[in-house]
């Protein structure tokens, strides 16, 4: 008795179980790229470089938390240092995204390297001396003590440009012990004891309670220093920096910036 033919149905079988071995992976792998596409949409966030002053760097870290609470897509970074250090890895096409000075001098000296600068917030000087203010000192007057250790920021700074501007208005000579590369090297030397007294920004102060004191300069007598902000044209983030720096502008930015002592802009 002759057998059945099966020939026929045995490749169509063989032909189903190819078709399905190759759907199968053409599948998963349909998926898992669908999978990463939507993990990548919703999970990558723009990092952000920020040069800011070395003045801002307390209250620059309460921003930037505040700015990534409302932002969770943008993370910001801060690089701080000396406005004419920032200035100088600007002319050197550093790669950052935008740029806070403490004077207006330093940014409009960048012009054709920044967008155009917002001014953020104003600052004024103080004289820091020891908690308690053991050398009594009283005013800038006072500075010209050959007796007295002080120290000022470097005429480079603008810090140390406003503080010899103030000095110069009242015709007061002063020879520092030392002129530091930004105002926390000059309030750091006044909080180790290395200096009896040092001019620094009035926010600068604020940030060492229980260590220096703060002695006023009257308004007449002071310097009133601008923060201007602007966003870099080597940014790779523009949209971002841009962001960012019109935040800066914004209610709740202001809130954290008054907090801190800087006036309005």
């Amino acid at each position: 008795m002759p057998r059945p033919r099966t020939t026929g149905r045995r490749r169509t079988a063989a032909a189903t179980a190819l078709c399905a071995a190759l759907i199968v992976p053409l599948a998963a792998g349909c998926g898992g790229g669908a999978g990463d596409e939507a993990s990548s949409g919703g999970g990558e966030k723009t990092t952000i470089k920020v040069l800011a002053a070395a003045s801002l760097t307390d209250v620059f870290k309460k921003a930037g938390a505040a700015y990534e609470k409302a932002h969770p897509d943008t993370i910001v970074k801060f690089s701080y240092a000396g406005s004419q250090q920032l200035a100088a890895q600007v002319e050197q096409d550093f790669p950052a995204d935008a740029l806070v000075t403490a004077d207006t001098k330093t940014m409009d000296g960048l012009k054709g390297k920044t967008g155009t600068p917002v001014t953020i917030a104003h600052n004024r000087l103080v004289i820091a001396t020891g908690e308690g203010n053991p050398e009594k000192v009283k005013d800038l007057k006072s500075l010209t003590d050959s007796g007295l250790k002080v120290v000022l920021a470097a005429p480079a700074v603008p810090v140390g440009r406003y503080s010899q501007q103030v000095l110069d208005k009242q015709h007061l000579k002063v020879k520092p012990v030392s002129q530091e590369q930004d105002v926390r090297g000059v309030l750091s030397k006044v909080e180790l004891g290395e200096a009896d007294a040092g001019i620094v920004y009035a926010t600068d102060a604020e940030t060492a309670p229980g260590k220096v004191d703060a002695v006023s300069i009257p308004d007449d007598q002071n310097a009133v220093a601008a923060y201007p902000a602007a966003t870099l044209k080597v940014s790779e983030h523009k949209k971002q920096a841009d962001s960012f720096v019109t935040w800066l502008r914004s209610a709740k930015a202001q809130q954290i910036l008054r907090d801190a002592g800087f006036q309005k802009p």
